[in-house]
């Protein structure tokens, strides 16, 4: 026997099918080999297959029948195996049942440093094709025509690629994603963007979160600007989200505007919060798009003092009139609320200025009742 001859040789070899096809294939074993045609088997991904789909179609030539198939189990290919009587393998094919890819569809886009370009996509409605399907996200100016090709896959999950650099600032530029595999492409639309229209940020950071004074109802929240584009010519407007920490419930806060500083208000008295905070970089350059939220920050969590508070007991009067205090600025902030609600600049400084108020009215009258 030849040590170069193969013991056997099965066709179709590596055949590649749609979902529901059928499939013949014949096991011939070579003339060197004394094995006969009722001396073979098939199996497919190891899995010993009737005898009633074998046909004999010589002296040493077995066929079976395949109908109906279902997508390959893995995307090698599901392994059909010629064997014979004995188990030994003699020839096997690759059996390579899918679909054609889809159109890639849901491209989004956006930059970190006005230099790179990070896309996602989504595969399609059906998605799953059974088939090894590759993914080429492809790019140009749109005025000029070349296309370029991205390298760097599955940075942001597993349909994504990142453009870490050579892109022109203030030139649209056309991106589109190519879907191939053993049965076909498909071409996604193409979409048209300018890097200053995608530019988000990391999430602010140094995010703290504090009581304020003996306030029952009130947090602090102050956090530091993304670093990334400080050097850059841009505007930003935070977002700020909190929730107790008993619910998945958040409250959003928008109108924070682009301080770096806020305060919650109407909260609970004794109660942990939990809060975080994100970006928007907004008119860089002039760009009149809305600009791209970043990433939430981690959240951050403090607690609100708790309203009540066990009176001293030589002055049993202090604590009606902490009492009364309280009655009163709650009622003060639920007409400020009304009026400027938020994060306002507008409440909290009259807040603050009724608070001054309000100890000059209660030391005054103090003074007054001490007079003979």
């Amino acid at each position: 026997v030849s040590p170069a001859a193969d013991p056997a040789v099965i066709s179709p070899q590596d055949p590649t099918l749609l979902i529901g096809s059928s499939l013949v294939a014949t096991c011939t074993v070579s003339p060197d080999f004394p094995l006969k045609a009722e001396d073979l088997y098939w199996t497919l991904n190891g899995r010993r297959l009737p005898a009633a789909s074998y046909s004999t179609l010589g002296p040493s030539t077995l066929s079976v029948a395949l109908a109906r198939l279902n997508g390959s189990r893995q995307q090698s290919g599901d392994n059909l195996v010629c064997h014979s009587r004995d188990g030994g393998i003699l020839a096997g094919s690759c059996l390579y049942v899918g679909l054609p890819p889809e159109k890639p569809v849901n491209i989004t886009c956006w930059s970190k440093n006005m230099k790179d370009l990070t896309c996602k996509w989504a595969p399609g409605t059906e998605g799953e094709t059974f088939l090894h399907t590759n993914y080429t996200l492809k790019y140009k100016r749109r005025w000029y025509g070349q296309d370029n090709t991205c390298q760097e896959y599955h940075t942001a999950g597993t349909y994504s690629c990142h453009i870490p650099k050579d892109l022109a600032l203030f030139t649209p530029y056309e991106i589109w994603v190519e879907a191939s595999n053993r049965l076909g492409v498909a071409v996604s639309d193409v979409v048209m963007l300018d890097i200053l229209d995608v530019v988000t940020t990391d999430p602010p950071s140094d995010v703290h979160v504090s009581r304020v004074g003996d306030l029952e109802d009130q947090l602090s929240v102050r956090w530091s600007s993304p670093p990334a584009l400080k050097d850059f010519l841009f505007q930003a407007k935070y977002q700020i989200q909190y929730r107790v920490e008993d619910s998945s419930e958040w409250k959003v806060v928008d109108d924070v505007g682009n301080q770096t500083s806020c305060r919650l208000a109407g909260l609970r008295p004794g109660t942990v919060y939990f809060v975080q905070v994100r970006c928007n970089p907004f008119s860089i350059y002039g760009s009149k798009k809305a600009g791209i939220w970043s990433d939430w920050s981690n959240p951050t969590a403090a607690s609100t003092p708790r309203s009540e508070r066990v009176a001293g007991g030589c002055d049993p009067k202090g604590g009606e009139q902490n009492t009364t205090l309280r009655r009163e600025l709650k009622q003060f902030f639920g007409w400020v609320k009304k009026h400027a609600y938020g994060c306002s600049n507008l409440g909290i400084k009259l807040y603050d200025q009724w608070r001054v108020w309000l100890q000059k009215s209660h030391k005054t009258r103090n003074q007054v009742g001490k007079e003979p």
